[in-house]
């Protein structure tokens, strides 16, 4: 990845930042984005001092699409020709049935995870056409392939992940441009936190008793993703826990 460019969005904290690290390590260049700018500025120095890879941080919020067409027709010259493009702005907020569900989460899980991954890719696709070659990945969830009791919203847009991909593959199609969906079960991050509005306690309930997996874990699959020979194009990948059979199916000791 030596002085390729790859792009991050939701790249402040979990798996964004767990593949930033990863891939500035193999030595890209970043173009991150995320909501909150210090915390992404913060992390872009320390791998910046790390890794000595040049970076560039983006204050964005994915549901806005003129401010992300603004953004990426308008980068630095030294990041205009993208190798790979990591769309992994997401979120999960709350865990109600759908009767007793809080429109503002609805809003703010479709908005983000499905439009907000649309935005992105709509802006950025034709850059790679352009160029003739890129690879895409999108960070779905096990929760595209299965749905869990209050769970209905979050996993419907997962599922809109999954068709997104699936799409991209066969619209890119003749393009030299990649495109895999990485399908995570339970990982340890800020998930659950934000996913129960900062109950720090539930969500650490959450992954009692079992190894999930950690951010770095998914990363280290992006990676291998990115690095595969041109001709291969891993479409699709699940990744588990051990412990974990399905999105409900969960030993725990």
């Amino acid at each position: 990845m030596k002085g390729k460019n790859v792009v991050i969005t939701g790249a402040s904290a979990g798996i964004g930042a767990a593949c930033a690290e990863v891939f500035a390590q193999n030595g890209a260049n970043l173009v991150l984005t995320a909501r909150r700018i210090e915390k992404l500025q913060k992390n872009a120095e320390a791998l910046k001092k790390s890794y000595n890879v040049n970076i560039h941080t983006i204050q964005m919020d994915v549901r806005n699409y003129e401010q992300v067409k603004y953004e990426f027709e308008n980068l630095p010259v030294e990041f205009q020709k993208i190798d790979v493009l990591i769309n992994n702005a997401g979120k999960a907020l709350g865990i109600e049935k759908i009767q007793e569900g809080k429109l503002d989460d609805w809003e703010e899980m479709i908005d983000t995870n499905v439009k907000g991954l649309l935005y992105v890719s709509k802006v950025i696709m034709p850059m790679l056409i352009k160029q003739n070659y890129g690879t895409i990945i999108n960070i779905g969830s096990i929760a595209g392939h299965e749905v869990y009791p209050g769970g209905s919203v979050y996993c419907a847009t997962k599922h809109a992940v999954n068709a997104i991909s699936k799409g991209m593959g066969m619209d890119l199609n003749g393009t030299n441009i990649r495109v895999t969906s990485i399908d995570p079960g339970m990982v340890e991050t800020e998930f659950s936190l934000v996913r129960f509005h900062g109950d720090a306690e539930r969500a650490k309930n959450v992954y009692n008793g079992l190894e999930p997996l950690t951010g770095k874990d998914v990363a280290d699959i992006a990676l291998f993703v990115a690095t595969r020979p041109p001709h291969v194009d891993l479409r699709e990948i699940i990744v588990t826990p051990t412990a974990q059979a399905s999105a409900t199916v969960v030993s725990r000791k």
